[in-house]
């Protein structure tokens, strides 16, 4: 099959969960045999690589402001696509989703999938008419696809009870992480780590990702507990940085900045964030909302516990209640993060067991992979499909 995905940033993935989960999701259709295409904007990958692990990239431009960004750069993918003759093409996204009428319209022998990642919409960054437009692109997503795919049971009943669309229900996958490794001192070095002394939040540094909610409660930890040997070496690592969000970046800045013990990293990828992950004590994830969160995922392969805010998509993850805190409240964080700290070790071990099988058991690739191609179906499965659609 010729497959197209659109609506992600690009290829290859350097942050972002989407662009996490398009990059390995194209790179395991290109090992099946698939032919993709990722359409991409090269402020965010850096590169002119039209090549990435046998998946194609093309380069589209796109009016890189907060609110034009995305919907500028669908568009112009979704025109280019039309002359593509692809069997199917994947929007990622309510807001790319908006323009799924056209291959509908003007490719009727293409399949057309779209993945609802999470409710766009209720992102703080958004104003009332961005807002407005997030409504109409989830709106689109459920009425213009073929089939639509839900990451979440919650984003699947979402979309049965407002738009009356049965979905299919797919998680994103998560690379498996086979056995411990040494730690590679250098990128630890480079931050001024140690292995086990230090909590790893992971993300975009936006509003909803309470990443100031966050450092509040690893202050007010510092401040109640300094005479705790393990607090006292504790160090909170933020890796992520601004997309489109400067001011509220300078705001984390200035916050952290009484405390020596904060460290940012920016965005980082690859055998960096690898081992940040795996030599971490913990992974804390503060988000006021979210879709099926990547990064909790990935912290959990690399055998970590995970605190986080007890919102509907965490709570399918995070097995152990006493891990969950209130969302928004730092009080709450910095008492959760004190309890597993004095945990016993083999409590902790067995945190850490669980978390990988539950990944290994629901979120494996190999899985995820086998149920996206059955979505998709086949060429000749999908072209029969829209001509029967078009005689009823």
């Amino acid at each position: 099959m010729k497959i197209a995905m659109i609506g992600q940033k690009g290829i290859p993935a350097s942050y972002g969960g989407v662009e996490r989960h398009v990059h390995d999701l194209a790179v395991r259709l290109v090992e099946s045999g698939q032919a993709v295409t990722v359409y991409s904007r090269r402020w965010y990958t850096k590169t002119s690589a039209d090549s990435v692990a046998g998946v194609r990239a093309v380069y589209l431009p796109s009016i890189a402001t907060k609110h034009l960004d995305t919907i500028s750069h669908t568009l112009l993918a979704s025109l280019h696509a039309l002359g593509g003759r692809f069997d199917v093409i994947h929007y990622h996204g309510v807001g790319p989703a908006l323009w799924s009428w056209l291959p509908r319209l003007f490719s009727p022998r293409t399949k057309v999938v779209t993945t609802f990642h999470s409710i766009d919409r209720y992102h703080q960054k958004w104003n009332r008419f961005a807002r407005l437009v997030l409504r109409l692109g989830e709106w689109a997503a459920c009425l213009f696809a073929h089939a639509t795919i839900t990451i979440s049971p919650t984003l699947q009943s979402y979309c049965r009870n407002e738009f009356g669309r049965e979905t299919n229900y797919i998680p994103s996958g998560v690379p498996t992480v086979h056995g411990a490794a040494p730690a590679a001192r250098e990128h630890l070095d480079q931050f001024g780590l140690f292995p086990g002394e230090y909590i790893l939040t992971v993300g975009r540094l936006i509003p909803c990702k309470a990443v100031h909610v966050l450092i509040e409660a690893f202050r007010r930890l510092k401040q109640t507990n300094s005479d705790h040997p393990a607090v006292a070496r504790l160090k909170l690592v933020i890796v992520g940085g601004s997309v489109f969000t400067d001011e509220y970046v300078r705001e984390l800045h200035r916050q952290a900045s009484p405390c020596n013990d904060i460290v940012f990293t920016d965005f980082q990828s690859g055998p960096i964030l690898g081992t940040l992950y795996r030599h971490a004590l913990l992974l804390a994830q503060p988000s006021l909302i979210e879709g099926l969160p990547i990064t909790v995922l990935e912290g959990m392969s690399y055998r970590k516990a995970v605190l986080a805010s007890n919102i509907a998509e965490h709570y399918q993850l995070v097995q152990d209640g006493s891990l969950l805190f209130e969302p928004n409240n730092s009080s709450a964080l910095a008492d959760a993060l004190l309890h597993y700290i004095d945990l016993p070790d083999d409590a902790k071990a067995q945190i850490a067991e669980r978390n990988y099988r539950l990944v290994q058991e629901q979120y494996s690739w190999e899985t995820v992979l086998a149920q996206i191609i059955d979505v998709y179906g086949t060429p000749a499965a999908a072209a029969k499909a829209e001509r029967c659609e078009a005689l009823t």
